[in-house]
């Protein structure tokens, strides 16, 4: 097992691995990952949550040497990771100039080859050319330039002396891409980047990635920028070998690849199946003939009588050990989302919100009244107070103006935009702790839900320490304590951040039928298109947002 990193503008940028393995606490994690990323290369890795997609960015990255395999790479690489560990007293400056070090350094050689070569010192010209070559590839003069325009463009802060430890997550994070597209990195490793981006700033990254030059490697959940940027897709879920399988074509050659590949699947296990039944059937029929004395019809010859039903079961052993020894494994379907069955309060208002406003939060006065089975979807840039309207909405945040009132007995079930901090307690337990408290505030056991029923985490993930669970799977866990207590009314604040495609569609169609009440908070482009019959409020711009 080996990194090699190779940190050369003008070489030829590449990053490969061969036969990575990744095994974590005595689970493996990634299997035989194989794959070359090249300049224009957009490789969209997906997977269900835990597949070991966030695994593989740190690997490619350096962060984490893999337990067997190799990976080498030539050229320069930034990252975008879903959390960032902030160091105190950073500023976006600091962060700045982090990511272009390599072009600072580049005009530096340059500006030091300049002067050498001003002064006719011997193997000027050379160190000038190379040195000139290194800045122009990175495009060195700009990057500043092209930093600023990002940090405009994603919405981000773009006060340089800013400490990034009063910032938010989502702040925080467009901070660290506005970085990373400004730099020019011959690799870019982004880790769920739409999570935290608006319309504007979706459209700003997907034109960025579809024009770069260089090689990008995308996880993400976000079917749309998948569609749009994509040149390959890496898919990290069981197929028949247990090896990931890459495909071409973009997405739509995913969606297609991956629906065949899961026919050949079942189909070669369906005929393993028959072959063995036949072959159990054989070995049955020499076994009786052995023990019977069965003797082939006369005319064979006398040898030939004695030893035929021996061979017989010989022969029929050989082919089962030969199928054994190529055993395919049965497809396992894979974790499939059931929404409970939600309850109604028919001819009653479950929640009226009257022209309710947050000081420098929520400025748009909101006037919201829902009844059960009611839909809305709740959308604008980031900072017009969506997010601060579902906490209104909850109860969790008394507005500056205005009032929200939820009916008798009306329960809600609110997952916010980030996952509480992760704790040591399994998923198990955390869950166990949310029934407790909602039989202790009177919900009765007959009304509450079961963890196991909903299909959202696997038994093996419920004995997990929630800290060692994907991003993914906290989400999932997230939901599953929302759903808990069958709410009347519930509240998802960008609910398909960090969950996997399958889960994305299962819940899309789940949250369209429901009877219950249901608000929704979202910049995913294609979960508007698909609720594009919902009504709809869009707020307006945050006073400190871009023009």
């Amino acid at each position: 097992m080996s990194i090699h990193s190779i940190d050369r503008a003008r070489s030829r940028p590449q990053l490969v691995t061969s036969g990575v393995r990744v095994e974590r606490g005595g689970r493996q994690v990634l299997a035989d990952i194989s794959i070359t990323v090249t300049a224009g290369t957009r490789l969209g890795v997906v997977g269900e949550n835990g597949r070991g997609k966030s695994t593989l960015l740190h690997v490619l990255a350096g962060r984490l040497r893999p337990d067997a395999g190799e990976v080498t790479r030539i050229g320069s690489l930034g990252i975008a990771e879903q959390e960032m560990t902030v160091d105190r007293g950073r500023t976006i400056g600091d962060l700045v100039d982090i990511e272009l070090a390599d072009t600072r350094a580049a005009m530096r050689r340059l500006d030091a080859a300049t002067s050498a070569l001003a002064e006719s010192r011997a193997g000027a010209d050379v160190e000038y050319a190379a040195a000139l070559d290194d800045a122009t590839a990175l495009d060195a003069w700009d990057a500043d330039r092209r930093v600023d325009i990002a940090l405009q463009e994603l919405g981000a802060i773009t006060d340089r002396s800013r400490r990034l430890t009063t910032m938010s997550v989502g702040e925080r994070y467009r901070v660290r891409l506005a970085c990373l597209l400004g730099a020019h990195h011959a690799f870019l490793l982004l880790d769920e980047p739409t999570n935290h981006l608006d319309q504007h700033g979706l459209e700003f990254l997907t034109d960025v990635l579809r024009s770069t030059n260089s090689g990008v490697v995308l996880v993400s959940h976000d079917r749309a920028l998948l569609a749009d940027v994509a040149t390959h897709v890496l898919d990290l879920d069981p197929s028949i070998d247990e090896r990931p399988r890459l495909y071409g074509n973009g997405y739509t050659g995913y969606l297609e690849g991956r629906t065949r590949e899961r026919v050949r699947w079942e189909q070669a296990y369906e005929r393993h199946q028959i072959e063995q039944a036949r072959l159990a059937d054989d070995l049955s029929t020499a076994q009786n003939r052995l023990q019977a004395g069965w003797k082939p019809p006369k005319g064979t010859g006398k040898h030939q009588r004695a030893t035929r039903a021996p061979s017989l079961v010989r022969a029929v052993n050989r082919r089962l050990e030969n199928l054994h020894a190529h055993e395919i494994t049965k497809p396992q379907p894979p974790l499939q989302f059931r929404l409970p069955e939600l309850p109604t309060i028919r001819g009653v208002t479950l929640l009226h919100a009257e022209q309710v406003t947050v000081t420098n939060r929520l400025t748009t006065p909101v006037t919201v009244e829902l009844s059960s089975g009611d839909r809305l979807l709740v959308t604008g840039p980031n900072g017009s107070g969506k997010s601060t309207l579902l906490a209104v909405l909850a109860g969790h945040l008394h507005p500056d103006h205005g009032h929200a009132r939820l009916a008798t007995n009306a329960r809600i079930g609110l997952v916010a935009q980030e996952s509480p901090s992760a704790d040591h307690r399994t998923a198990r337990d955390v869950y166990r702790t949310r029934l407790h408290e909602l039989l202790h505030s009177g919900v009765t056991e007959a009304q509450t839900v079961s963890l196991r029923s909903l299909g959202l985490l696997q038994t093996v993930d419920l004995a997990r320490p929630v800290s060692e669970l994907s991003m993914g799977q906290q989400r999932r866990l997230d939901l599953a304590l929302a759903l808990a207590a069958r709410p009347h009314l519930l509240l998802l604040d960008e609910p398909t951040n960090h969950l996997s495609i399958a889960l994305v569609d299962e819940l899309t169609h789940a949250l369209d039928t429901t009877p219950a009440a249901v608000v929704i908070v979202t910049h995913d482009r294609q979960l508007r298109r698909d609720l594009h019959h919902w009504p709809t409020i869009e707020l307006g711009q945050h006073p400190n947002d871009r023009p």
